[in-house]
């Protein structure tokens, strides 16, 4: 199959995938909103922040061995992909073993010092909805690992197309929590209920379609453990700035300006990050057929594919941002049912990061694909500091327009410095991106008005 036809497919399964992710964050707000009001919702966007960081908790070996799989079985190194798969099965398994403990040992301190006291839930719901929450991220560390058996089979959108069918049973099952009047502990529950059976399901369905280790019995090396800690380290530093940087300003807002305050400020971030999910549709789409390219040598049908990819992500950028532009705050009074009132400068400040945002992605997704995290992990973390730093004064300032001002220096800044990296490392000379990007688009339209003559000619 072409890798035009396989782009295709991809992008149809990231679509669906990500229509959900939107179709997740619209829909449930105002359920949340509604059932347990903006107040208790908001302390309940607090407290997940426990449960994401340790979701996080991987060390970055899932990513890391997803990607060392996926580079090597591209290279032809059969066995070595064996050897990959299985010294990061053992590795993740210790790791949840020990994120169990951690887990248990940090809900012990919390309730030690009288942090759930603090809550506006009732502390034993808190402690409890907490527990099941990050049981769920533990047992999701194995998703990645088999993740790479679809992308390395270049079946990715198989892969894809079951990860929309759990996001669908989390969000419907999550919405019937919700109208049936569940409180924390009932919607974290069911959370952990689907994601212990989609693991199961996810794995059993990956090794059917790329069983290498059948064919080759993998060897756990100590070459391949030291390096799967370097790059995990790196890939690490990935999920530590987003929950630097997401997490961070969420608790900032709540310590400055009060728990509806991150109500707001988190449902606008939603809705105009929600291009960004548009945006990741088209990475999703190209990144595994990039790392492939990226894997097995050829350059220049890499450069091709991030220059399409980057293209189509500008065009629906601009298109989201004159979007929200004009019919963005009728559509978010509709959403939160006028419970809500942002402030018009911060929605500005929202919708003009959304250009910045899914350009800097794209170029990460490349450095990450590349197995060459420190590239961008790095400068990700200072600048997410920055930018948590910049948020607490600038909140005390400006309220919520200032909290938006430091979201928006993440995505200025990680625009200026990645998409170098990213050009550097395909060897795409940045100062003819546009140039190149531009005739790929219109080489792509001639070919399509061809095809479309032979057509009409049958």
């Amino acid at each position: 199959m072409s890798v035009r036809k396989k782009l295709i497919q991809n992008g149809l399964a990231s679509a669906v995938q990500k229509i959900i992710k939107i179709a997740e964050q619209l829909l449930l707000v105002p359920f949340f909103i509604t059932t347990w009001g903006a107040a208790y919702y908001g302390e309940w966007l607090t407290l997940t922040i426990i449960p994401t960081i340790i979701g996080f908790s991987d060390l970055g070996f899932g990513t890391a061995a997803a990607n060392s799989f996926v580079l090597k079985y591209a290279s032809d190194d059969k066995q070595g992909a064996a050897n990959i798969a299985k010294s990061g099965f053992l590795s993740i398994i210790f790791i949840v073993v020990s994120s169990i403990l951690v887990s248990i040992l940090l809900i012990f301190i919390l309730s030690y010092y009288h942090i759930f006291d603090k809550s506006l839930i009732v502390k034993q719901q808190a402690i409890l909805a907490v527990s099941f929450l990050m049981a769920s991220r533990i047992i999701f560390f194995f998703q990645q690992l088999y993740e790479a058996h679809f992308r390395a089979a270049r079946r990715a959108s198989l892969g894809m197309i079951l990860l929309s069918v759990y996001s669908s049973a989390v969000l419907i099952f999550s919405l019937i929590v919700l109208l049936l009047g569940g409180g924390v502990v009932q919607f974290a529950l069911t959370n952990l209920i689907i994601t212990v059976l989609f693991i199961l399901s996810y794995g059993f369905v990956a090794h059917r379609i790329l069983p290498i280790t059948k064919e080759y019995k993998g060897v756990v090396l100590k070459s391949d453990i030291k390096s799967l800690i370097h790059k995990g380290f790196g890939f690490l530093l990935s999920p530590v700035w987003q929950a630097v940087f997401f997490q961070g300003t969420t608790f900032v807002v709540r310590i400055v300006l009060g728990p509806v305050a991150v109500t707001v400020f988190n449902t606008v971030r939603a809705l105009t990050r929600a291009v960004n999910q548009a945006n990741s549709t088209i990475i999703a789409s190209v990144l595994p057929e990039l790392q492939f390219e990226i894997g097995s040598g050829n350059l220049k049908q890499a450069r091709k594919i991030f220059r399409i990819g980057l293209s189509i992500i500008v065009i629906i950028a601009i298109g989201g941002m004159m979007l929200l532009f004009v019919g963005g705050p009728w559509f978010y009074e509709l959403w939160t049912r006028k419970a809500l009132n942002p402030p018009t400068m911060m929605w500005n400040i929202f919708i003009i990061g959304i250009l910045f945002s899914g350009t800097w992605w794209m170029s990460s997704d490349v450095l990450i694909a590349a197995n060459k995290p420190y590239n961008f992990t790095i400068k990700a973390l200072v600048v997410a500091i920055l930018a948590v730093i910049a948020s607490y004064f600038l909140s005390r300032q400006f309220g919520l327009t200032g909290a938006a001002i430091g979201n928006f220096l993440l995505d200025l800044i990680l625009f200026v410095t990645v998409l170098p990296s990213a050009c550097k490392l395909i060897e795409q000379p940045l100062e003819s991106l546009i140039g190149d990007s531009i005739a790929d688009l219109k080489m792509a339209w001639k070919r399509q008005r061809r095809n479309n003559f032979i057509e009409n000619q049958k």
